[in-house]
């Protein structure tokens, strides 16, 4: 499906009615706010209303990875190499403040985009005559703002990369890790960790994971509990969790290909069941 036909059926499906009467009432709107040349209090009013119309459709699309994907896809089309990472999709799904911030950002460049093309006498027709045809003002401003998601994305990645460096703790000596440690990380705290056992396997697979994930598990192995964490890294409770359980993951993983070994006594209870059952299989 083109890009702009599944931004059409997104905004459908959020405000309903008929996109036909939509763009009729667009085109009355547009044409009034031409002859105050799309300023004054008229034209603030008027983006006051679009911005109300299309912020639930770009959350939704937001949560629903949808945007991302479609911006992707946007720039794998014009040549250049961009990609949401996974983790970062995840955050998107569960966590509100990370899709406000995103929202706003893009919204606020679409906006700005969209009122100089209108006083440059270009961009939105009510008669565009296009493969697509015309679409309503509320979808080609969700169409600006899939064009605009990947310089929105890439600042607010490269903050969290800043941050994250800046709030990781880089101390792995014997008694930090002893103190806290893997075995806390994974389930279990009843038992001493011989460091030697990770080594720099530990670090190089913390190393492959998100800068945000990375500061996570190092506080973690810190002993920091995870209210203290959020607190640190300006994270919710749930981010949180879902960056450690992600690192968990990596770490069992790794421990099936032969990177990393870990103590049987160490494995989560939830490992050890499934084992169990494979076995009894």
């Amino acid at each position: 499906m083109k890009t702009e036909s599944e931004i059409t059926e997104t905004v459908d499906a959020v405000l309903g009615g008929e996109q036909a009467a939509r763009i009729e009432r667009d085109a009355l709107r547009i044409s009034e706010l031409a002859e105050v040349d799309f300023s004054g209090r008229a034209y603030e009013v008027f983006e006051s209303e679009l911005i109300l119309e299309v912020q639930p459709v770009l959350l939704g699309m937001l949560r629903a990875g949808t945007l991302p994907r479609l911006a992707q896809k946007h720039a794998a089309r014009q040549g250049h190499n961009f990609f949401v990472h996974a983790d970062d999709l995840s955050l998107l799904r569960t966590s509100g403040e990370v899709r406000d911030t995103l929202m706003v950002d893009v919204l606020t460049d679409a906006m700005r985009k969209f009122r100089k093309d209108l006083r440059e006498g270009r961009g939105w027709r009510a008669d565009h005559n296009g493969p697509r045809g015309a679409s309503c003002l509320t979808s080609y401003i969700v169409t600006i703002c899939t064009w605009m998601f990947r310089r929105a994305y890439v600042r607010w990645a490269t903050e969290q990369v800043r941050w994250a460096r800046v709030n990781a703790v880089y101390d792995f000596t014997e008694d930090a890790v002893n103190q806290a440690g893997i075995g806390g990380l994974i389930g279990a705290t009843d038992y001493e960790i011989d460091t030697d056992v990770f080594g720099t396997d530990f670090e190089e697979i913390l190393d492959e994971q998100a800068p945000a994930t990375q500061a996570v598990i190092r506080l973690t192995v810190m002993g920091f509990e995870d209210t203290e964490i959020a607190e640190k890294l300006n994270l919710n409770h749930g981010a949180v969790r879902m960056r450690k359980s992600r690192f968990r993951t990596a770490i069992y993983q790794a421990a099936r290909e032969g990177r990393i070994w870990i103590p049987e006594q160490l494995h989560s209870r939830a490992s050890v069941r499934i084992e169990t059952q494979r076995g009894a299989a």
